[in-house]
């Protein structure tokens, strides 16, 4: 940054938060000639959106049009109505679907965002009306991160869940082809790994790889677009509390190096830091309970609602409180954050069980239900019972990935670390020696196998369906018959890993209009604040409708906002 920018002490504009929403709004603003300061706390820029998979849903984007798709406004406005139904106020959710594609092209014509259509990734509910097996959604191409120059090493690093063999940068689409192995998977993940090891002058340098993909190359491109325009981000800058005159919000109040500072800002300021999830305070009084921070796949200490406080300080009204965007998560013993488990639970084979031994729900449904199926199973029991195990097989471990455990085929057991058995994962020789080792009861969990193994035999899922709908479809083997999410399990020895009632953030938040002006409690905009992201009430009301829910919004009404507040100049 420039010294002129360090000794300034008010700008147009201040963004508190780095993530992808919040950079958003900043490079918007500043291409509207407003001069804008973004305000990161921790000492990495990124945030969740760094750890992400950097997907954004936007439905009727060019995109998937310039390919033939078949979307429009009219279909899109269907099927985010059936799924969000009266929960948000419609100008919202108008805003939404009209200013996401011209947003998603403004930036590519602008900065150095390139996405791509996912056109077999489908919407989360294929049931309803409106829907689309894919197009939706956008995922980030590849990104060289070393023009980030010096600036790369204060990128939050990608998380491992987002990396081939946890180091290998690829995209979403890349993925899916390993995951579902689809024709020439195999060529295609050995050309990765080839690239990789063959960039010599890069590895002599670091072991993280300068090609970003995900929500590191979304963070990473909206970041050298930034520095293009001299836009100053300071990390280690800790937001306080809001400066309030005579009604309107007119500055931020700061811990930075130790000293309290005021920063002006002369049109607004647009908070997007993020949720709530790492303040167990918080989560105590607002979420279902049982709830725990340290079952969030969101970075520790970051996200503990300091604007979301701030702002009610201030009357701000909120909305959505009692709910998180769920994941469920699978701790590993060392690592700062449990992985959220997307995918496997598609793949063909494991069941998942309560702690009588009986599925409770479609295993590969979408992440959200998923968690939420859970607390609907607790309920009326003691909160110790509302972790879940996934039990699988010998065949389906040699084959295939569950969370940090690669296939057996190519990382054995007798690799793994010591400290994984008995902790991260549970083995025996029979079913009934593992629900002894994980305190599931045995005769329940001996019949769930029996039948879900009868279903595999037969390819339908009679209980819950899975496998039954595109969406379940996706990550399923397409080389397993008659169903790609079905497998029987039956080859010792029997595995079993607890998942807990995870999330990758908060939300509920701050009550915005249309604009992203935060409402005050007497239904009024507050005069000067805006909420994006996970600071605000999610446009989606209580759904994911797609990949992309969390970030397609974050970043569509950061325009929203930049636009707003420039228009009041």
């Amino acid at each position: 940054m420039t010294a002129q920018a360090q000794d300034q002490s008010i700008y147009d504009v201040v963004v508190v938060g780095s993530g992808a929403g919040a950079m958003t709004a900043a490079l918007f603003a500043a291409d509207r000639g407003l001069s804008v300061l973004v305000l990161e706390k921790s000492q990495q820029f990124g945030g969740t959106s760094a750890i992400s998979g950097g997907g954004i849903w936007i439905p009727n984007n060019h995109h998937f049009i310039a390919k033939g798709g078949n979307d429009s406004p009219e279909k899109a406005w269907t099927y985010l109505k059936a799924a969000v139904g009266d929960r948000v106020d419609e100008k919202r959710l108008r805003t939404y679907l009209e200013q996401a594609p011209q947003m998603v092209s403004e930036l590519e014509a602008c900065s150095r965002v390139r996405f791509a259509v996912a056109e077999k990734y489908p919407d989360y509910y294929p049931h309803l009306p409106g829907s689309l097996p894919g197009g939706r959604s956008l995922d980030p191409e590849i990104f060289d991160a070393s023009v980030l120059e010096e600036e790369f090493a204060n990128m939050r690093p990608a998380s491992a869940t987002t990396l081939l063999m946890g180091k290998i940068a690829w995209t979403a689409r890349q993925a899916h082809r390993a995951m579902s192995r689809s024709f020439g998977w195999r060529l295609m993940l050995l050309g990765l790994m080839l690239r990789y090891k063959l960039d010599f002058k890069w590895r002599r340098k670091s072991e993280l790889d300068r090609r970003t993909a995900l929500g590191a190359s979304l963070v990473a491109s909206l970041r050298r677009s930034l520095m293009d325009r001299n836009v100053p981000l300071w990390l280690g800058s800790d937001f306080r509390e809001l400066q309030v005159e005579a009604g309107r919000v007119s500055g931020v109040k700061v811990l930075r190096d130790g000293r309290e500072l005021l920063i002006g800002a002369r049109l607004g300021v647009i908070l997007g830091s993020g949720g709530f999830e790492q303040n167990q305070e918080l989560r105590d009084r607002y979420l279902p309970k049982p709830s725990r921070r340290e079952w969030s796949a969101t970075p520790p200490d970051n996200n503990t609602g300091a604007a979301l406080l701030a702002a009610q300080a201030h009357g701000a009204a909120t909305d959505l409180m009692d709910w998180g965007w769920w994941a469920p998560t699978i701790a590993v013993p060392g690592e700062e954050k449990p992985r959220p488990i997307f995918a496997e639970r598609a793949f063909p084979g494991p069941i998942v069980v309560n702690q009588q031994g009986k599925r409770f729900v479609n295993e590969a449904a979408p992440y959200l239900e998923f968690v939420d199926a859970m607390y609907r199973d607790n309920q009326g029991k003691s909160p110790e019972q509302l972790s879940a195990w996934v039990i699988f097989d010998a065949h389906f471990r040699f084959h295939y990935a569950m969370g940090p455990l690669m296939p057996a085929q190519i990382i054995a057991d007798s690799r793994l670390p010591e400290q994984w058995l008995n902790s991260l994962y549970f083995k025996a020789d029979t079913l009934e020696q593992l629900a002894d080792q994980i305190g599931v009861d045995a005769a329940g969990l001996q019949a769930s196998v029996e039948r879900s193994n009868g279903f595999a035999r037969s390819g339908e899922d009679l209980d819950f369906g899975r496998g039954g709908n595109v969406f379940d479809r996706y990550y399923g083997d397409v080389n397993v018959k008659p169903n790609p999410c079905l497998a029987p399990l039956a080859k010792a020895p029997f595995y079993a890993m607890r998942i807990d009632a995870g999330d990758i953030g908060t939300k509920g938040g701050l009550l915005t209009n249309e604009h992203a002006q935060v409402l005050h409690e007497n239904g009024q905009p507050i005069s000067g604040l805006y909420a994006i992201g996970n600071t605000s009430a999610s446009v989606l009301g209580t759904t994911y409708p797609g990949a992309g829910g969390t970030l397609g919004p974050a970043m569509t009404f950061g325009y929203v906002a930049a636009c707003h507040l420039a228009a009041q100049r």
